[in-house]
């Protein structure tokens, strides 16, 4: 089965982990960047529009001044043709802001217009042309067509003569598909980047645009136009009549009931997105491309000790393997617990590396390591050297226990004894029925003093202990020690404890003698 190993693995996963770092840290710069770029171009379009807005409401508000200043010389010599004549010709000259001047008589009659050359003197204006006549009021029309076919607005305030006699009104009219004032107001705005503005009327008719062919054509289902002739102001995104989704910023023009609409197409703003973006990814990448290099030569460097332990491990048993784990250089904290780990690993029982099952390798009645287990270990310790102290203990006239009591009570008290010497035994002390009633504790290295202190201090406990039925017994130890320097074989230090246990029994039996 394919595994990968530890350097590879830290150099996928820190790899991983930097990409997909850089990925979120584009992605949410990009979706940052793109609501900022969105709500900035939304305010520029609202304040553009504002602004356009306010000069037109101003420039309609100045064309109306001016025809009620002379709809005022007119109240006093109406009927006088040479002031009428005058005064059209003076508001057309003095500004640009109307392409022809008329004036209505009370009979919705034209009676003077300049230019001159414009066919209508004379004329009855038509019926569904007679709003600013009816009105009798300043008024800013709708867009309309003229008895001359022109698609025009106009700014017209009535006339009144002595007892506010109404005599009729004065007119300038804007034609929308020529150039004027109007359209050069409007025309200022810079459309390289995509965006225009336009102006729609009360009925949602174009009456500005920067395609003139469009002028006159009536807006349906725009949200920002049903917004804005109703006389709201704001912004929003609007998907325009051609469907291409625009930012939006819209105005009011109060003096007329007109909307203006400053807008740009959304592809274009993230168009512009896309390319800081994409200036921003070359000039991330050489310091990307560094970071990879760093995450590779330090995945090296901190899986080096790791490697040469993993490969030490595979090698625990060779004679130079502790020298090889000692010059591996643990510079980091992990590292230098694991070696020390395994170095105090190779210093303890190395015996418990190679037990075998507790079924195979225990006593069934005591539960203490049986012979073979005794005879696999001694081997292990012969061949690492471990020095070790041990201790033969014999229950003193365990026969008679079993005469007077029979051998279900012996049983117990075997039970009994083995789970004494288990109690008094520390974790490095290993307890063993050797046969019968016959049982050795090995005590790795452990001195020949150390061991007749634990014998003599495990004799007494076991002499104060009462056993079920049988109540007190004592046995008899025998200590030995041998030195993994030494020329005497394990087998001879067993015999040595054996004898010195026999010593014991010669003695009086309830002692422990060392063998000296």
């Amino acid at each position: 089965m394919f595994r990968l190993d530890l350097q590879r693995l830290f150099l996928l996963l820190t790899t991983a982990a930097v990409l997909l770092t850089f990925a979120n840290s584009y992605y949410v710069t990009y979706q940052v960047q793109k609501q900022l770029l969105i709500d900035s171009t939304l305010e520029a379009n609202r304040v553009y529009a504002a602004k356009l807005a306010e000069t037109t409401n101003n420039f309609l508000q100045n064309a109306q001044k001016q025809l009620a200043y002379s709809a005022k010389i007119l109240s006093t010599d109406f009927d006088n043709e040479s002031l009428r004549e005058s005064e059209t010709e003076r508001l057309y000259q003095q500004s640009s802001f109307f392409n022809s001047v008329s004036i209505i008589n009370s009979k919705a009659i034209i009676t003077t217009v300049f230019p001159k050359t414009i066919p209508i003197k004379g004329l009855l204006l038509p019926e569904n042309n007679r709003n600013p006549f009816n009105a009798r009021k300043p008024l800013v029309s709708n867009p309309m067509v003229a008895p001359t076919g022109s698609y025009l607005m106009s700014i017209s305030h009535p006339i009144f003569g002595m007892n506010e006699k109404y005599l009729g009104f004065i007119t300038g009219s804007i034609y929308l598909h020529q150039n004027n004032v109007f359209f050069k107001l409007l025309s200022q705005h810079s459309y390289i980047d995509g965006s225009y503005i336009y102006v729609v009327d009360q009925n949602k008719e174009l009456i500005y645009h920067i395609n003139k062919k469009r002028i006159g054509e009536q807006i349906e289902g725009n949200h920002v136009i049903d917004s804005v002739i109703i006389g709201t102001s704001g912004s929003d995104k609007v998907v325009n009549s051609l469907g291409i989704p625009m930012l939006a910023g819209f105005a009011y023009i109060k003096r007329s009931g007109w909307g203006v609409v400053a807008q740009r197409p959304l592809e274009n703003v993230m168009a512009e997105l896309d390319v800081q973006l994409t200036e921003v990814v070359l000039k991330s990448l050489p310091l990307l491309f560094l970071i990879l290099t760093i995450v590779l030569i330090a995945s090296r460097y901190i899986t080096k000790p790791l490697k040469a332990l993993a490969s030490q491990a595979n090698h625990m048993y060779q004679n130079d393997a502790e020298q090889n784990i000692l010059n591996i250089k643990s510079w980091y904290f992990e590292v230098h617990e694991l070696k020390r780990a395994i170095l105090s690993g190779l210093g303890t029982l190395k015996h418990k590396i190679n037990q075998l099952n507790k079924d195979t390798n225990t006593d069934p009645l005591t539960g203490l390591y049986n012979r073979r287990s005794l005879d696999q270990l001694l081997e292990q310790w012969r061949e690492l050297k471990q020095s070790f102290a041990v201790i033969a203990v014999d229950i003193d006239h365990f026969k008679v226990v079993n005469d007077l009591y029979g051998h279900d009570v012996g049983d117990e008290v075997l039970k009994h004894l083995s789970l004494l010497m288990k109690e008094n035994c520390n974790e490095n002390y290993i307890a063993f029925r050797n046969g019968g009633e016959e049982f050795l504790i090995l005590l790795p290295s452990t001195k020949q003093a150390d061991a007749h202190f634990f014998a003599e201090k495990l004799r007494v406990k076991i002499a104060q202990y009462n056993m079920p039925i049988a109540g007190n017994i004592t046995v008899s130890l025998g200590i030995s020690y041998w030195d993994s320097n030494s020329n005497d074989t394990i087998k001879i230090t067993l015999k040595k404890a054996d004898i010195a246990l026999y010593q014991a029994k010669r003695q009086g039996r309830n002692c422990s003698i060392l063998h000296s």
